[in-house]
């Protein structure tokens, strides 16, 4: 029972894994862009929560998801629009590689800079330690809730991307860039809206990872290893094996800890190694 228990959870687990992978594979997706400071900007969304938890103590810390989120598209579509628009077709594929490396060793300076090196974390109280008894497992309140909320924005995000015409006219500029122009589509102003979704995707993440585990300014790495390896475990291309590639990682990272208590990520890691030697294509295959 100890070992379905530790499943249960991991998967619990995996449901935020895919939260933070899912804006990446969406970046890729359309412009075929990985965005290095994808990390970063996921730890800036947590930095701004405490900040705004600590300013308005009244507010459940929940609910400044929205401010957090909202922030985060704002940022999100003027990064695209000032910075990587420039370099988004470059010759050179390293330039938006380089550009975005560059931007995420800024971030992380200016947030050593500006809140210092301290473990920070949001606290939800009661919630964060309430359980529920299901088929004789324990399982966590707020987990299951990430959970839930990670499959509804998947739906939502399919949903918009397969039955709007928002969704139709990213689909387009992924496919042929060139062509949209013809019908007055500008690819730039997509690229921006993407970017500003991407990153608030990642916000909802972030702040989530941050009411589970402590972070610094030096946890981005750390969090786009994670939404790498989403990605790619579950298949570029593929929005849902990104959701199956991040509950896979969840699974294995509790089961690795309860071999050993000091594994940490290793397990996780070590799964996502041999995936990419036995299934390089991912666990979905991609429908372009």
């Amino acid at each position: 029972m100890a070992w379905i228990e530790t499943l249960v959870n991991g998967a619990l687990l995996g449901g935020l894994y895919g939260l933070l992978g899912i804006g990446l594979a969406l970046v890729f997706g359309v412009m075929r862009l990985v965005n290095i400071a994808h990390g970063e900007f996921m730890v800036l969304a947590g930095y701004l929560a405490v900040i705004l938890v600590s300013l308005f103590p009244q507010v459940h810390p929940l609910f400044v998801l929205i401010p957090v989120v909202i922030a985060a598209f704002v940022v999100g579509y003027l990064y695209q629009a000032v910075i990587m628009n420039r370099v988004a077709r470059a010759p050179d594929p390293l330039a938006p590689l380089l550009l975005t490396f560059g931007v995420s060793i800024v971030l992380r300076n200016l947030m050593v800079e500006v809140f210092g090196a301290d473990v920070r974390g949001l606290q939800l109280g009661e919630l964060s330690r309430a359980s529920i008894k299901l088929f004789g497992l324990s399982i966590g309140v707020m987990p299951l809730l990430t959970l839930i909320a990670a499959v509804l924005l998947f739906l939502l995000l399919q949903w918009a991307l397969k039955r709007t015409i928002f969704g139709r006219i990213v689909r387009a500029t992924a496919d042929r860039r060139d062509i949209v122009r013809l019908f007055g589509v500008k690819p730039e102003l997509v690229y921006n809206y993407v970017m500003g979704l991407s990153l608030a995707l990642g916000a909802i993440g972030g702040v989530l990872l941050a009411v589970r585990s402590s972070f610094t300014p030096f946890s981005g790495v750390e969090r786009l290893l994670i939404a790498f390896e989403v990605v790619v475990l579950g298949g570029i291309g593929s929005f849902w094996g990104a959701l199956l590639g991040g509950i896979v990682l969840g699974m294995a990272q509790l089961v690795g800890l309860k071999w050993d208590a000091n594994a940490g990520l290793l397990y996780a890691h070590l799964l996502f190694f041999v995936m990419l030697l036995i299934r390089p294509a991912g666990l979905v295959a991609s429908r372009g």
